[in-house]
């Protein structure tokens, strides 16, 4: 499968690499507007073939996307000091009235993936702008709460003392300050995590739990204050998704797209369990939830749609 990444900066270019670590794509592009960049991005991972997956990996224009299965949405502006959320969001709905077009216009029958900055409501103007060439909202899947998720996983994992490969644990809702932890439906094996916990002799006590709550919501607040930015977690992340459609595993993947209901909330995008496929969204999962979760699903939901209708697009 031929893969797009539009912007080959960190996030773009990390999950370039991380792509042909795992032998996603028999062709990656790389797209940006600094075509120098992306030059160089390419250039370098390409060194890196040899010794894993001989895909093919150059830079392009968006012409070159021609028959992309795929195509990763990393490109955004960057938050001036001063600039209001939503000032910001316009602006990244002004690239994406540029980008998204140019896109579908050489690669009509792509997914898109949304990898940009603040993802939800990046993804609900995404789908705005594919809808009007046609496009319908399962093919536009933002990556959400996929890194929040594999967050949530690894710390479980790290109390519990076991792989997170068997911690089944989701973060729904927005990817940010008001993410949902879905705590009552995390497991390890067949247990509840509490229950695991319990057996294991490491009890999850409510100041485990807090814990755990604050380090998924500001993860990525110590990363940025210690280099800047995050772009591994997330990079991987669009890597496993990229995998999921390309083999068509129909794999249960925590991820935004336009939603029509949530908790009563109409027509906002936000991450809940979904069915991943060669198609793009197959089917949506509603999880059991506690009332607790529940309320802060609703207000997740209405935060994001408040932030969308208030966007320029």
């Amino acid at each position: 499968m031929k893969i797009g990444i539009v912007g080959a900066g960190q996030v773009g270019a990390t999950a370039a690499y991380a792509m042909t670590m795992r032998g996603v794509g028999s062709e990656i592009v790389l797209v940006d507007r600094n075509a120098d960049l992306a030059v160089a991005q390419a250039r370098d991972i390409l060194d890196a073939t040899p010794w894993t997956h001989p895909v093919r990996l150059r830079a392009g224009e968006a012409p070159d996307l021609d028959g992309a299965g795929i195509v990763v949405l990393t490109a955004g502006a960057a938050q001036k000091p001063g600039e209001s959320r939503l000032d910001l969001l316009s602006r990244n709905a002004e690239i994406f009235a540029e980008v998204v077009p140019a896109v579908l216009t050489a690669a009509p029958d792509t997914i898109l993936l949304v990898a940009s900055n603040p993802v939800d409501v990046t993804t609900q103007i995404a789908t705005v702008i594919a809808a009007r060439l046609g496009v319908p909202p399962h093919r536009v899947i933002g990556s959400g709460t996929i890194l929040d998720s594999a967050r949530f996983r690894t710390l479980l994992a790290a109390h519990l003392e076991i792989s997170p490969a068997y911690i089944d644990a989701r973060v729904l809702g927005e990817h940010g300050d008001n993410a949902v932890l879905h705590w009552s439906g995390a497991t390890a094996g067949d247990l509840s995590v509490a229950d695991a916990a319990s057996q294991m002799g490491r009890p999850l006590t409510e100041a485990d739990r807090s814990r755990m709550d604050t380090s998924v919501r500001r993860a990525a607040d110590a990363i940025i204050q210690g280099k800047g930015a995050s772009w591994f977690g997330i990079g991987g992340g669009l890597a496993r998704m990229a995998q999921v459609i390309q083999g068509d595993e129909r794999a249960l993947i925590t991820c935004s797209m336009l939603t029509p209901e949530c908790q009563g909330v109409r027509d906002v995008a936000l991450s809940l369990p979904r069915v991943l496929g060669m198609g793009g969204v197959a089917a949506t999962f509603m999880p059991n939830l506690d009332a607790g979760e529940a309320a802060a699903l609703k207000r997740s939901a209405e935060i994001l749609k408040q932030a969308a209708e208030g966007v320029r697009i």
